[in-house]
């Protein structure tokens, strides 16, 4: 019985209809019980809403605990002591607090935790890794992981390194160095908000040269991304022949 509930909440098989009927169900429950959040005043129907998921997402809970040996290679007692230390199970502790009653629900970061259900899908979306196009994509993103990781850590470097440089050319426009930090990441993205912008002419230079370095340091991504499909799809030809 505990290992058919596992193959249901955890581990579905490609035929196996009744789990991906579960998953689907999951992703509904999410999406519902996302529907407080963009409301900003309390109505009865959402606070039921919010309960009924909340009791579903305990359940949901407390069946993969109850199932958690057979997750782990070792089916023993430390098995059901490791689990709720696991990511996904932190995450769905996370998404279940703000709901209990014995938590005052003025603290905003409450409603923070809440949007952290949103990464329950992560989970349910166990159903699709049969699907090819995201078996491509997924091996794309591994195979191009160190370029990308490569891309953050320049684009992370320059953002800093602009940062400073606008800090100390332009102290009456950026109060805090995190102003300078936000100005820098806008610049970047070539986003431009307007609401902190220098003043002097040498600062608007600095400006100019960022967002032209921007452009092309958001490009690289896509760059990355686009050459290692290419080359996934071309393996994939390469193999079905």
């Amino acid at each position: 019985m505990r290992k058919r509930i596992y193959e249901i909440v955890e581990k579905a098989e490609d035929n196996d209809i009744v789990s991906h009927i579960y998953d689907v169900f999951m992703i509904v429950v999410i999406a519902l019980s996302l529907i407080p959040l963009v409301f900003k005043n309390e109505y009865v129907i959402l606070n039921v809403i919010d309960k009924v998921t909340v009791v579903i997402f305990i359940i949901d809970y407390l069946l993969r605990w109850i199932t958690a040996d057979y997750r782990y290679e070792k089916k023993n007692v430390v098995s059901f002591i490791k689990y709720p230390f696991s990511a996904m199970a932190i995450i769905d502790l996370l998404s279940i607090l703000p709901s209990l009653s014995l938590l005052n629900k003025g603290f905003k970061i409450l409603r923070v935790l809440r949007m952290i259900r949103a990464l329950r899908v992560v989970r349910v979306f166990k159903a699709m890794r049969y699907s090819k196009s995201l078996i491509l994509i997924a091996n794309v993103l591994k195979a191009s992981r160190d370029s990308l990781i490569a891309v953050c850590a320049l684009a992370g470097g320059y953002i800093l390194v602009s940062a400073l440089i606008i800090f100390n050319v332009e102290p009456d426009s950026f109060n805090t160095f995190f102003d300078a930090v936000y100005w820098a990441t806008v610049s970047l993205t070539t986003v431009g908000y307007g609401d902190i912008y220098p003043i002097t002419t040498i600062g608007r230079i600095i400006t100019m040269v960022s967002s032209v370095f921007g452009i092309a340091i958001v490009a690289l991504p896509a760059g990355i991304i686009t050459a290692g499909y290419m080359n996934e799809l071309q393996k994939d030809k390469d193999n079905n022949k």
